[in-house]
């Protein structure tokens, strides 16, 4: 395993021109920003598997890094998968190829699915996609050499509300199910808060990516508000949100450390992530811009430990 530092810090460069970026909705400037370094990526040592289906879906594929080294233990791999963002409504895994690839050669098998997106599929499809996910996992992580009881499962943004809500609410889970953590980087958790709150938050209505996953109804947000119906079993969990973030998804990340703590039996760590935006944070995975990577291999590396 790579010597890792022991406190992150964002590069004086990249702080610069993250503070030019600004807190909105910063999409485009984040991915012009972070092309060329992420051009620059290494990549040897990670044999990448394309497409590979978990379900009938037509989104419903993945990609798998592996490494091509044993590992020093000589244990199976441990396991990170990572779910992408988009607001429910877009994304693909390909941009969280940096991901795969900076995670594979720490001796981590690294998943990067798709999955299901609104209108045409619905709350709960997303956090079903995450369980059909870990299904495949424990059915083929031998043939990668990894372990499926290793597991550590990650989101950002609709994909961290995907992976709180496979976690969190136990309706979900199949038998059998366990995960070793769980990683919630700047995601939505209360569907009802960000519908009741749209002016505090500048959303517009009818809001593009909540409407079109949970609906317009104000029954079906609290049925799918993950906040209100936790009732898993404590589990290592990180929860990030970043310096310059949306501010839902502050105050989401706040609300959810809070119950979990206070309410059901919980011990997350919590972290923001400085001078980063909504967006920026997984951009920066495998660049010389450490903050967010070391953070996120340490968690990994500590839950899947045993």
């Amino acid at each position: 395993m790579h010597q890792l530092p022991e406190s992150p810090s964002v590069p004086l460069p990249h702080a610069d021109a993250l503070r030019a970026m600004g807190s909105g909705f910063n999409l485009p400037q984040v991915q012009a920003f972070y092309e060329p370094l992420l051009a620059r990526q290494p990549r040897d040592g990670v044999q990448l598997h394309i497409d590979l289906p978990y379900g009938p879906d037509e989104r419903q594929v993945l990609d798998v890094y592996q490494p091509t080294q044993p590992a020093a233990d000589g244990r199976p791999w441990p396991v990170l998968v990572m779910f992408h963002g988009g607001g429910f409504i877009r994304g693909d895994k390909r941009a969280r190829a940096n991901m795969g690839w900076h995670f594979a050669r720490q001796g981590v098998l690294t998943v990067v699915p798709n999955y299901r997106l609104a209108p045409a599929s619905v709350w709960p499809s997303g956090p079903q996609d995450v369980v059909l996910v870990w299904q495949w996992l424990q059915a083929q992580a031998a043939n990668f050499q990894a372990d499926a009881r290793r597991c550590v499962l990650a989101g950002e943004s609709a994909g961290a509300a995907h992976v709180a809500a496979a976690t969190l609410l136990r309706r979900f889970q199949p038998a059998g199910w366990h995960v070793a953590g769980a990683v919630l980087m700047s995601g939505p958790y209360n569907a009802r808060l960000e519908g009741l709150s749209r002016a505090q938050f500048g959303t517009a209505t009818p809001d593009p990516r909540n409407e079109a996953y949970f609906g317009p109804d104000p029954a079906a947000w609290d049925a799918a508000s993950i906040v209100e119906h936790i009732d898993a079993a404590p589990l290592p969990m990180l929860i990030t949100f970043a310096q310059r973030d949306l501010l839902q998804m502050q105050v989401q990340a706040g609300e959810l450390f809070g119950s979990l703590v206070s309410r059901h039996g919980f011990a997350p760590q919590l972290h923001c992530l400085p001078e980063h935006n909504h967006f920026s944070g997984g951009h920066s995975v495998g660049t010389d811009d450490t903050s967010v990577s070391s953070l996120l291999a340490r968690f990994i590396h500590g839950a899947c430990a045993s």
